[in-house]
């Protein structure tokens, strides 16, 4: 063998530990970083542990009383059934905010093929569905196909549906006592029972099992993981084999069902129908509770259990504020406090991965 050569003689003698850097003073920001980055409903879930514990502080025992709590849950069943779909959306990086206004045209639908038209409910609830699937599917189709940027698609859709929402419904409300008497498989959900000192309704159980169950599906199925992949990064998501436009597709299409199921339970909630429910601020606070539960508006990560916690929080916040007698200008601001601090927290977890 030819004799080492000095290079060599010199790299032979060298230092061959590992180097490794101390990070004792960031460690434990480190450790909380990368913590709230893999369990990302964490963050909803500890604010809104802090917010019951700060207002049953501030009011007493009332606050929690289960009929308080449980009647927090009643108030955001809608919102919650709402923010799920919108999660499915803002996961893939896009934005629906034509979903207030589908849910509530296919409440009207609903309503006025069952009591206007006389058909049987149990046709004129699925006749409801397909229109809100419809709906969602058109969003899918022009953000998927025409390529056309989602903010600016459901920001149309919102305004034609809602026009056709009143055209249709010539601005006239089915009231209560007509949907109960020739309907009453429309108020379903607001079928109610006591567990012990707690009332829940079936809107609330129906709000709990949709996140449960797409809570499974985009953590456990090949279709989920198909949904953060194009929302972190679409171009590699196709390069991998993804089909991303049929996934975009069905996400809009579930979206716009899961709107029209939401009407469904918003009839059992407030009784009548009324198409002035389409200038209440539905999907301001369906995006709301998905921003505030951590879903990032940049796609592809956050988890859907934590929207159902930021419902609840934006629902603890509103309760307990009542129940104080604060100005309702309270709740708009600490609202819009929890929003900005929710984005900030995402940015901050980002840069793990960064």
């Amino acid at each position: 063998m030819a004799e080492a050569q000095e290079f060599e003689k010199v790299l032979s003698g060298s230092d061959t530990t590992v180097a490794a850097f101390d990070e004792h003073g960031a460690s434990f920001v480190k450790r909380v970083q990368h913590f709230l980055h893999s369990t990302p409903a964490a963050v909803p879930l500890i604010v809104l542990v802090l917010a019951i514990i700060v207002f049953g502080i501030s009011i007493g025992g009332r606050f929690f009383s289960s009929y308080t709590l449980t009647l927090i849950l009643q108030q955001i069943a809608v919102v919650g059934i709402l923010g799920a779909a919108q999660t499915l959306v803002i996961l893939t990086a896009g934005i629906d905010l034509s979903i207030g206004v589908v849910m509530v045209i296919s409440a009207v639908i609903m309503g006025n093929f069952a009591v206007g038209y006389g058909w049987p409910a149990i046709i004129a609830i699925p006749v409801g569905l397909v229109v809100g699937a419809l709906c969602g599917l058109l969003n899918g189709f022009l953000v998927a196909y025409v390529k056309l940027p989602p903010f600016i698609v459901t920001l149309g859709t919102w305004n034609i549906v809602m026009a056709t929402n009143f055209i249709y419904s010539a601005n006239e409300t089915i009231r209560d006592a007509d949907v109960a008497a020739q309907a009453p498989l429309l108020h379903l959900f607001a079928t109610s029972f006591k567990i012990g000192n707690a009332v829940l309704t079936l809107g609330v159980i129906a709000m709990v099992i949709l996140v449960l169950v797409l809570w499974y599906v985009l953590n456990h199925t090949a279709w989920g993981r198909h949904v953060y992949a194009v929302g972190d990064d679409p171009e590699a998501a196709k390069l991998s084999g993804i089909e991303t436009k049929k996934v975009l597709l069905a996400v809009y299409s579930l979206a716009g069902l899961i709107a029209a199921f939401a009407a469904w339970v918003a009839i059992g909630r407030n009784g009548s129908i009324s198409p002035s429910w389409a200038v209440t601020d539905y999907n301001l606070q369906a995006i709301t509770a998905t921003v505030i539960g951590g879903i990032s508006l940049f796609g592809g990560r956050g988890s859907i259990l934590g929207t159902l916690f930021g419902a609840m929080i934006v629902g603890v916040v509103s309760m307990g504020l009542n129940m104080l007698g604060a100005d309702p200008q309270w709740k708009v601001f600490l609202t819009g406090v929890l929003i900005i601090g929710a984005v900030a927290i995402d940015q901050w977890i980002r840069k793990v991965s960064a």
